[in-house]
């Protein structure tokens, strides 16, 4: 019976991706301002791509056909090391995400829990697929490159999508912004701009290979607006009403005691 090379191959490459993420000072410093409660959505969109190309390269680092059977990522041993690892990026990328949106929530007032991103399975399956459909792996070890970076990033992405949506359909109006990079595509360059909910295209959301935009959210004109001369708190009565239906709380009792 063939060796299972699985297991020792998953504890080396995650010890890597540890090592080499720790490593990163600009990944420590973000961290440390989304844990610290001053980091915004940008603050995320960094963080994932310090993530997504610390395991890009752990994985290259380890990863060749000289280390794998016959050359070849067998589905088996993709499933047991390349998706463990993709979840582990998914659970850093996602608990940072979420402390932005939640930090951005408390300090725009809105009373809502910031939403979870659960792990985009098909996603997961593609690079399994993929992986494994070549019978020699240096021939698409490119799909654990930029790919990954990608993947990372794209967690961030649904987390604006999940918390705009549930936002709005709590009676905010919350805007989504994406800048593109320099140089980029006519695709990208066209989604270039701010939206305000609910006219906020799907695409604005989405990436392509190699695309490093940025997507960031602003809580807009939903958030509650500041009396700059007397520093009370005010919302209109409709936001009040639809979040009260929203959530089942008569917010309108709780805000004099603000």
């Amino acid at each position: 019976m063939a060796e299972d090379i699985a297991p020792a191959l998953l504890e080396t490459i995650r010890a890597d991706f540890t090592r080499r993420l720790g490593g990163r000072k600009r990944a420590t410093e973000l961290l440390e301002l989304i844990e610290g409660g001053t980091g915004t959505y940008q603050t995320a969109n960094d963080y994932s791509k310090q993530v997504g190309e610390a395991l890009s390269e752990a994985f290259h680092a380890n990863l060749s056909s000289d280390a794998l059977p016959d050359g070849r990522m067998y589905y088996n041993i993709a499933d047991k090391v390349i998706r463990p690892l993709l979840e582990d990026d998914h659970a850093l990328v996602s608990a940072a995400a979420y402390q932005v949106q939640q930090t951005l929530n408390d300090a725009s007032g809105i009373g809502l829990a910031a939403q979870s991103v659960p792990l985009n399975e098909s996603r997961v399956q593609g690079f399994l697929d993929r992986l494994s459909s070549e019978l020699n792996y240096d021939d698409v070890a490119w799909i654990l490159g930029e790919p990954v970076v990608n993947f990372s990033q794209s967690v961030v992405d649904e987390s604006i999508r999940l918390n705009v949506e549930a936002q709005g359909g709590a009676g905010l109006r919350p805007r989504v912004v994406r800048r593109a990079e320099p140089r980029c595509c006519k695709w990208c360059s066209s989604l270039d701009g701010s939206y305000d909910y609910p006219n906020v295209p799907r695409d604005v959301y989405r990436r392509h290979e190699n695309c490093r935009c940025d997507v960031t959210y602003d809580p807009g004109s939903g958030k509650r607006r500041q009396n700059v001369w007397t520093k009370t708190w005010s919302e209109s009565a409709d936001v009040l009403k639809a979040r009260r239906e929203y959530t089942g709380l008569d917010l309108s009792s709780m805000q004099n005691n603000e």
